[in-house]
């Protein structure tokens, strides 16, 4: 396979990892609105009924949400490195390093409650994929 297919392997591997989450989401949070009797269509608003529902079921719901921001960045880094020649063996680690630390991070948010070590683990994350962005940015500009 070719460098650049490499280098997207771990964006799909993220767009799979998300929809993962999607499912573990709803397998947990139908659940736990039936046990509350909460009706689906009075909670159509985001927030509405959270605080009926359990800590960790809410903990899923949000990571599902945080896997569509900061990851968005990740996308499109790496297709931007993909289409202008960025492929490189410390692209691919940096990539599978972020999205290990992603997958890290959703189980730490879902089944560790210490906010300190979820921080970490995003920092983490946040670093490297800020180390690959300067890189691309000394690479195309520098």
């Amino acid at each position: 396979m070719s460098v650049t297919v490499e280098l997207l392997k771990p964006v799909l591997a993220l767009v799979c990892w998300t929809l993962v989450m999607w499912l573990w989401m709803y397998a947990t949070r139908i659940p736990a609105m039936q046990k509350a009797n909460i009706d689906p269509d009075l909670a159509r608003h985001p927030g509405t009924y959270g605080d009926k529902l359990p800590a960790n079921v809410r903990s899923v719901a949000d990571n599902y949400n945080h896997l569509h921001e900061q990851p968005t960045i990740f996308y499109a880094l790496m297709f931007f490195a993909a289409l202008t020649g960025g492929e490189g063996h410390f692209m691919v680690l940096a990539a599978w390093i972020y999205v290990g630390l992603r997958v890290l991070h959703s189980f730490v948010q879902i089944l560790q409650p210490k906010v300190v070590l979820r921080f970490a683990v995003f920092a983490l994350a946040s670093i490297t994929l800020i180390v690959m962005a300067v890189r691309e940015v000394l690479r195309i500009f520098v």
